[in-house]
Parts: C-alpha cells; sequence; structure tokens
C-alpha cells in the first residue's frame, strides 16, 4: 500500500529562548501569590516548562521551579508537596495553569499557617522566557520521511513540536498528532504518541518511543 502523502508537509521548527528578569521577587507564600496573578504568562511558563527543558536528562523530571523553592528554601512541605504533584501536562493553556497553582497556594494560606521567610539571597525571583521558533532543514510529506527527520532534529526542535505544540491551537494536542491526524488520517498513531506523558521520560527517552511506534506503523502497512 503506497504510503499517504501530504498536502503540506511538516516543517519540523526548533526554538531559542531569552531569558529575562521580571524585577520582582518574593519573600513568602503571600508574596509569591500576589506575584503570581500579575506577572505575565511568559514567565508562568519559564517556572513550569522551561525548567523541565533545562533539566530534560533527568527521569523522573524535577517539579516545577514555584516548587522546588517553596520546599527547599521556605521548606513548606505540604504546599511544596502539593505544587510539585501538580499534573502540567494536563493543563491546556498557561492561564489554566497559573489558577491553579494561585488556587492551591490561596488555600494553604487561608489556614492562617505561620508563613517562614526566605533568607536574604534566597527570594524566589521572577523571570520570563522569550521564544523564538525557526524552520528547520527538516519536513516530511509521509510518515517515512517524518521518522527519518524525527531521528536527526535536535531536542528543541522535540521539545518546542511536543510541549509548545500543547499551547498552541488545537489546546492540549502535540504537533506531531495533530498533523499525523489531519494530514495524513493516522489516527491510532496519534493518539498513542498523544498518549504519551512527556513529563516523565527524557526528551530521548520520548523519540526512541515515537520513533518506534511509527516505525511498527511502517512495518505493519507493508503488503504481506
Amino acid at each position: 500500500m503506497p504510503l499517504i502523502k501530504a498536502k503540506e508537509p511538516f516543517i519540523f521548527k526548533t526554538q531559542l529562548s531569552l531569558v529575562e528578569t521580571t524585577g520582582l521577587k518574593a519573600r513568602d507564600l503571600t508574596e509569591l501569590s500576589h506575584y503570581l496573578k500579575e506577572v505575565p504568562e511568559a514567565s508562568i511558563y519559564y517556572h513550569t516548562h522551561h525548567f523541565l527543558q533545562q533539566h530534560q536528562y533527568l527521569t523522573p523530571e524535577p517539579p516545577n521551579d514555584i516548587a522546588y523553592w517553596v520546599t527547599n528554601v521556605l521548606q513548606e512541605d505540604e504546599i511544596g508537596e502539593r505544587l510539585a504533584a501538580m499534573d502540567t501536562v494536563r493543563f491546556n493553556s498557561l492561564g489554566a495553569l497559573r489558577d491553579a497553582i494561585v488556587s492551591a497556594i490561596d488555600s494553604y494560606l487561608a489556614k492562617d499557617t505561620q508563613l517562614r521567610k526566605a533568607p536574604p539571597g534566597e527570594e524566589f525571583y521572577f523571570m520570563k522566557c522569550i521564544l523564538f521558533t525557526l524552520p528547520t532543514q527538516y519536513k516530511a510529506t509521509d510518515l517515512k520521511e517524518f521518522c527519518e527527520c524525527l531521528k536527526h532534529v535536535s531536542i528543541h526542535c522535540l521539545y518546542n513540536h511536543i510541549f509548545e505544540g500543547r499551547l498552541r491551537p488545537p489546546l492540549g494536542v502535540n504537533d506531531f498528532s495533530n498533523w499525523l491526524k489531519t494530514s495524513l488520517s493516522e489516527d491510532e498513531l496519534a493518539k498513542k504518541i498523544d498518549k504519551l506523558d512527556p513529563y516523565t521520560q527524557t526528551m530521548e527517552g520520548l523519540r526512541k518511543r515515537i520513533i518506534h511506534f511509527i516505525e511498527k506503523q511502517l512495518e505493519d502497512a507493508k503488503p504481506c
């Protein structure tokens, strides 16, 4: 059976990031909650998703660095554990993720717990991440080409399409699954890739799993 050719090729894109300070810092949970409500979404992104990219060789991934600071600097273990256990992958927008983090902190603050303050120099400094997306030399029009490209693109490219893709329309769907379903009618393959939890494995591990799924699909499609 000949491979389906897409009308529009999948162009693999990588990303570069520019990190800037916001000039805001928090010394305790009250200030943390206050500023989390004000900072731009680029800051929410930096302190959750960008943290994963920095530590992508560790499995399981470390928690977001808000949870890390609350637990290790403030030593507020109860709320730190709640923030660390937050399933980032289920949020389809940074706004929804922000609301969940703030809600968890505010609920904890409502208990009138005596708050700990960060030692001087260990305050939580709010940063923000500005992203630049650039096309690579790799593009695919069918499943075989797509698989070959996946073997060569950088982890930054994978990160862009897996993590960033979920935050772009259609919300909650990574770029790979969206293209495979809409351009190649590979619905089942798209579902398998979409079900992978990118937060519990390295990017290289994720690459291998996706390639395995595609190669299995190509093998099954061969005529007997």
